[in-house]
């Protein structure tokens, strides 16, 4: 395990790189499996959440990095914590569902609080979890081994390519379409 935890300028970078690029298979698979659209289109979620249709939800990747920066900035005072440790990951992975799933400030589909008060049926918000949920495993797995194995140049071409065709794709889709 590297014992050279992270720089800031590093962790934003890779953590923006990381969670855009699984954001973005997540979500592709949830629309393929979990039929986001008609989903989204019921009559409780009309008022919540965009149809799959709408040019914003296709820029959704564009938006990432930002969040990828938010999460770094999170995840920096970790850095002791998390990284050069064997299970590491495990730690931020499970900070990220405790706090960024299950127990959010507001009443989010699938948290403690949206089960409990929102009107969307419950079996609806835990279908979301078999996006949200991997996706913060694949987000900790991935940039824990990154920010470990920074020798691995391999690495950064491979998830620095996927991350340009991530955020180019929607916005050439979006001039196209």
């Amino acid at each position: 395990m590297n014992k050279n935890f992270p720089t800031l300028l590093n962790l934003l970078v890779k953590t923006s790189v990381v969670h855009t690029i699984t954001y973005f298979l997540m979500g592709v698979l949830a629309y393929i499996f979990l039929g986001y659209t008609e989903r989204f289109a019921q009559p409780y979620m009309l008022g919540w959440m965009r149809q799959t249709s709408d040019p914003i939800v296709m820029a959704g990747p564009m938006f990432q990095p930002l969040r990828g920066i938010i999460f770094a900035l999170a995840f920096y005072p970790l850095r002791e914590i998390v990284f050069g440790k064997k299970n590491g990951w495990l730690i931020l992975w499970w900070e990220m569902v405790a706090l960024g799933i299950f127990s959010t400030f507001g009443p989010t589909p699938g948290s403690v609080e949206g089960l409990i008060y929102t009107l969307i049926p419950v079996s609806d918000q835990l279908v979301g979890w078999l996006e949200v949920i991997p996706q913060a495993l694949l987000l900790a797995l991935g940039l824990h081994y990154w920010v470990n194995h920074p020798q691995q140049k391999w690495l950064n071409w491979v998830l620095g390519i996927g991350f340009v065709l991530v955020i180019l794709l929607p916005g050439l889709g979006l001039l196209l379409g």
